[in-house]
């Protein structure tokens, strides 16, 4: 190593970390607690449990990529690193879903936005359901302490020309903006965050709190996946679980049984769900899988009389909740607006038009820029989410009809981005729809946009936050776990992941789950030892 890798140096000094693809034949362990996950609020619970003095084991399916993995190609990164290598979706396929499969979840290949959830939603949760105790008083040491311990702070360079694009229309028009919190520590500012930190910059699980917990005598299986949770009475036993082949992705024929006092779920808004949903637990008001939530997204693309290279520099760097709740928490939909990165092999699977019409578009790749915008769902009656359910292999997907309510916002969003695109000096832009046409100023957009067909697979749509699914609320009869991520009706289970989210948030998701892991893990570490 050309300079130090906490994971290689970790590894060399004796961590208990196995690889599934090496087992050769069934065995049992035990501990105090399993944990199933290693992303946000996987990483996060197992570090504070670990350093509390419990013995901890964690189980991840993807497996265990490091800095000598990352190598900034599009190509075996998404194939690696990305649930379905990079080909999840939504149950019709109208939906494109991001998100990690590996050591460290999507906090390895996430954009580094590091946000507090918004004082609008905290509230919201408090009146609508009964979690009062999440009040943005209540939660601003645990957003402090882990800004602290994942080093987030406001990005302090300048943002590249891709974000500052935002900036420029947003200040012609009068909208608000700001700079984004990343969590990064020496970056280097290349602009692959997407593909796996080359540079051990990026303070996600994989850096900081699975060594936190590797340290202190945790244990850890990648390549694992976890089948179900076995229960015996009002407890669970056991997780039984399938050792995965070195590609990943094909089970091998050996079992690993895994006992713990406590088991801790933390295997995302989909996964989650699915392992409880395979395990048959006690869901006597059939909430398991539903209200789950995205942040559907839609984006423009712009053509700039100035090189953007928008491959290159911090991705996120600029925002705008100009519009977030501008009509209130539960009005028309509101939504937060950001930039993407746009690599090419990301951006040929986004921008519209195949053969010579694609070539052409993305010949212009470099003088590109992108805005982006993050709907909000979940606090209208008319946007109630969708559900996670299990097809015939046991694997969990998601379905999440897009609503009218949604429709209306997303149209919305396509004006907003257009005219602050022009605002900023586009020469043209296009509207990431199969009808859209790249258009010269922004009334023939926007007539454009008013004469859209805003319906699946016309408007290219796609996501990396998925939230709910266990949802999190005082009445047993509409959520899964209580406020402090304690499962209803099994008295050993917590669940420490985005799935408790009653709501989307209207923010990048991962400082909210690493900071109600902690919160919860510090709950359930005062439990155990009683």
């Amino acid at each position: 190593m050309s300079f130090s890798d906490r994971i290689a140096q970790g590894l060399e000094s004796g961590w208990k970390v196995i690889d599934g693809a090496t087992l050769t034949e069934n065995h049992t362990a035990e501990a105090d607690v399993v944990i199933v996950g290693t992303g946000a609020g996987g990483g996060t619970t197992a570090e504070i449990l670990a350093k509390s003095g419990f013995s901890v084991i964690l189980v991840e399916e993807g497996r265990l990529y490091y800095q000598k993995d990352f190598k900034m190609d599009e190509l075996t990164s998404y194939a690696n690193l990305y649930q379905e290598g990079m080909s999840r979706t939504t149950k019709d396929g109208a939906i494109a879903i991001l998100q990690g499969r590996c050591v460290g979840g999507s906090t390895t290949v996430n954009w580094t936005s590091s946000f507090r959830t918004p004082d609008e939603t905290l509230n919201y949760w408090g009146k609508r359901f009964g979690l009062d105790a999440l009040s943005p008083a209540a939660m601003a040491p645990w957003f402090e302490g882990r800004e602290t311990r994942h080093s987030m702070s406001p990005w302090n360079m300048d943002p590249n020309l891709n974000n500052d694009v935002l900036r420029q229309g947003c200040e012609k028009l009068g909208f608000s903006w700001q700079i984004i919190p990343r969590n990064v520590k020496g970056c280097w500012n290349l602009g692959y965050c997407g593909v796996g930190c080359p540079t051990n910059a990026k303070q996600g699980a994989l850096m900081t709190t699975i060594p936190g917990a590797l340290d202190n005598n945790a244990s850890m299986y990648h390549g694992l996946r976890a089948e179900r949770l076995v229960m015996n009475q009002d407890r669970i036993e056991s997780l039984e679980a399938t050792a995965m082949a070195s590609d990943g992705i094909t089970p091998t024929r050996v079992t690993v049984t895994l006992k713990a006092k406590h088991f801790v779920v933390a295997a995302s808004a989909i996964g989650s769900p699915g392992l409880l949903l395979r395990s048959k637990l006690p869901d006597p008001y059939e909430r398991v899988g539903k209200r789950s939530f995205i942040h559907p997204v839609n984006a423009s693309v712009a053509q700039m009389p100035k090189l953007v290279d928008p491959f290159y520099g911090a991705p996120q760097s600029i925002y705008s909740d100009e519009f977030n709740f501008r009509n209130g928490v539960d009005g028309e939909a509101g939504y937060k607006l950001e930039v993407p990165p746009l690599h090419p092999a990301m951006s040929a699977g986004v921008v519209p038009g195949h053969g010579d019409e694609q070539a052409k578009n993305l010949a212009g790749l470099p003088w590109m820029q992108s805005v982006i915008a993050l709907v909000r769902d979940g606090f209208h009656e008319d946007s109630p989410g969708g559900t996670v359910s299990l097809r015939a292999d046991g694997s969990p997907m998601l379905d999440y009809p897009v609503s009218d309510y949604l429709w209306k916002g997303l149209r919305s969003a396509f004006y907003t981005m257009a005219e602050i695109q022009f605002a900023a000096g586009a020469d043209k832009v296009r509207l990431m729809h199969l009808d859209s046409d790249w258009y010269s100023n922004w009334a023939d957009a926007k007539a454009a946009i008013d004469r859209f067909s805003m319906e699946p697979h016309r408007v290219r749509l796609f996501t990396a936050h998925q939230m709910g699914g266990c949802a999190m609320g005082s009445n047993p009869e509409e959520s899964v776990v209580n406020g402090f991520g304690e499962h209803h009706h099994v008295s050993n289970l917590s669940v420490h992941d985005a799935s408790i989210f009653p709501t989307s948030i209207g923010a990048n998701p991962q400082l909210s789950v690493y900071a109600l892991a902690a919160r919860n893990s510090s709950r359930l570490a005062q439990r155990l030892k009683a």
